[in-house]
């Protein structure tokens, strides 16, 4: 009776402790959102609102860690349940990350508002870029809700994509450049957002393989597409 009421305890916390990266991952995706929606749009404002919360994705990793350093403390878990709570730690850091990201692309905006508007089709290619990297977070976000390895492989694809949308974006940067070198600063600063987009989908899919390893026990990172297939749908 009392190994089931430290059991029952301990799904509690850990419940809790997911729940709270789940609103992490949030807040997250709207950081992501208005950053993209400020740099697309050259509103400084927005801007300055990403930069400024910011400090609330920090406050969130610093707490959901917190929580799970008491968490293993208290109930020493072991095997899966360990393997879960050391998943959740990684996935915060990814998530941070991607808030870094995104507070990169609102500091970036600001130079660019500085040195006066662009032409909006310019980010086209930028907006379809975020796009992707969205749908990967959602997707990374929901399976770890679910516990569900299933989509890691479809994210690992989705990966690719955006690395293709970013050297597409790098190309035609590069090529605008040539044609008026007066626009060089600006386009470096548009080059440096859209390397940060990039970067949240290198942290998205990151944040999938851990959910292969919680639900499955095999470490799929530094792997093929195919192998993380195998491993997730296994």
């Amino acid at each position: 009776m009392v190994q089931e009421h430290i059991s029952k305890q301990f799904d509690a916390d850990l419940e809790a402790v997911r729940s709270r990266v789940l609103q992490m991952g949030g807040l997250v995706e709207e950081q992501i959102i208005h950053a993209v929606e400020a740099l697309t749009t050259n509103n400084s404002e927005l801007a300055e609102q990403v930069m400024l919360k910011d400090h609330e994705v920090n406050a969130f990793e610093v707490a959901i860690d917190e929580d799970c350093t008491h968490l293993i403390a208290r109930r020493q878990p072991t095997a899966s349940d360990l393997r879960i709570v050391l998943m959740v730690v990684k996935t915060i850091t990814d998530l941070e990350r991607i808030g870094d990201e995104a507070a990169k692309i609102a500091r970036m905006t600001k130079l660019i508002a500085e040195a006066g508007r662009i032409s909006a089709p310019r980010f086209t290619e930028i907006r379809n870029m975020a796009d992707l990297v969205l749908d990967m977070l959602r997707k990374a976000l929901d399976a770890f809700a679910r516990l569900e390895a299933g989509s890691a492989a479809q994210i690992a694809r989705q990966d690719l994509q955006v690395d293709e949308e970013f050297n597409l974006i790098l190309r035609h940067l590069i090529t605008y450049m040539m044609e008026d070198p007066r626009t060089i600063s600006v386009f470096i600063d548009i080059l440096f957002a859209a390397k940060a987009i990039e970067r949240m989908g290198d942290h998205a899919k990151n944040m999938s393989e851990y959910v292969v390893y919680m639900v499955k026990g095999k470490d799929v990172r530094h792997t093929s597409v195919e192998e993380i297939e195998r491993e997730a749908l296994e």
